[in-house]
């Protein structure tokens, strides 16, 4: 039986819908390769085995998506994909407990690290961008544009404790956020918990050049107010910043364009009334200023396992990037995805990204 799990996303087949998969490939025995490096199904070289991805919850959708494509393809493969965040991934990845890491920032030196004390050599493979997009109630009219300084003001170290928007005011007046006085109306936090590579790139990106260079927080002290609804769960993030009128948070842009129905994606500026909004567009051209790359690690070991490089190359295949799109994200620019296909050809280790 092949099962796809998608822990926290969206995806378990049941054993009837996998029954029906493996018996149209059946069907199609001995069709040959399909462009992205997978066996046909059926037939003697029937490929066979297991690929374990874990980590970020924002990567998990696009290889959910390239997971289904593979099934339909290699039905004798077991392929599980789960979401308990980047780093959380990493410390399984750098265990040898999987096969491939998700995760939505690079890997870091601990973590680069972890995985040499072990002997986890890894290929890093950047597959897509995401635009963080910073999120309130479809209901809440009083917020049309944030820069970074207000961002700060609402949910940087020195906002534990605000309840209202208003409560920032004082705050923002002093770091010269754009968009202050705020409504006099609850301020409810909702995003991404420490574990997640979500927190750690809006962290990065956002806040911790006002904390540590302007405001004088301690380096490396936490940037994030502590006082917030956190989760690893994406769709409870939605749930929560949906849920309430008056309400802020922050997730990837796929989970954020695809609830329109309940968030409000706000346009951002670094500083001042140039706020940009998250779209394809603005996020791959730089536009948009919470814009982040996307990866996967794939280890090396497990990268001469036939099922697995047959999942990667299905991965960086025509057919397989597509998956990006598919699920909400943006493409790379071509240059940056042919940098990841010549990586994976000659099984190049180390990372090529700063963290």
């Amino acid at each position: 039986m092949t099962v796809i799990r998608a822990t926290g996303f969206r995806l378990l087949f049941v054993a009837l819908a996998l029954a029906l998969i493996g018996s149209a490939c059946a069907d199609q025995s001995g069709a040959g390769d399909t462009g992205g490096g997978t066996a046909g199904g059926g037939g003697e070289g029937e490929l066979a085995g297991q690929v374990v991805v874990s980590g970020s919850s924002t990567v998990e959708p696009i290889s959910v998506a390239v997971g289904e494509k593979f099934i339909a393809q290699n039905p004798g493969v077991d392929v599980t994909v789960e979401g308990p965040g980047t780093s959380d991934g990493f410390e399984l990845f750098c265990n040898g407990e999987t096969d491939i890491s998700d995760a939505s920032r690079p890997i870091d030196e601990e973590e680069v690290q972890a995985c040499e004390k072990n002997g986890i050599e890894f290929i890093e493979l950047k597959v897509g961008i995401d635009g963080l997009s910073v999120i309130t109630s479809v209901n809440n009219d009083q917020v049309e544009c944030l820069d970074f300084h207000d961002i700060y003001a609402l949910v940087g170290p020195e906002s534990e404790g605000f309840e209202s928007w208003s409560d920032a005011n004082e705050l923002a007046e002093k770091i010269g956020a754009g968009h202050a006085p705020y409504p006099d109306v609850p301020l409810v936090v909702t995003g991404p918990g420490e574990e997640s590579g979500t927190y750690d790139s809006f962290a990065e990106i956002v806040l911790e050049d006002i904390a540590y260079e302007e405001q004088g927080i301690k380096e490396d002290d936490p940037v994030i107010r502590p006082d917030y609804q956190a989760s690893a769960n994406d769709n409870v993030i939605i749930e929560g910043v949906g849920g309430t009128d008056t309400s802020l948070g922050w997730v990837g842009f796929a989970f954020a364009e695809g609830a329109t129905d309940t968030v409000k994606l706000l346009p951002i500026a670094e500083e001042g009334d140039d706020c940009v909004e998250p779209t394809p567009e603005t996020i791959q051209s730089g536009e948009y200023p919470i814009a982040r790359d996307l990866f996967v690690y794939v280890k090396k070991e497990s990268a001469s396992r036939p099922e697995v490089k047959a999942y990667v190359d299905l991965y960086l295949s025509e057919e397989g990037i597509t998956s990006v799109n598919e699920v909400g994200y943006v493409e790379l620019a071509t240059e940056d995805l042919e940098e990841s296909r010549q990586a994976w050809e000659a099984q190049e280790t180390g990372t090529r990204e700063s963290s």
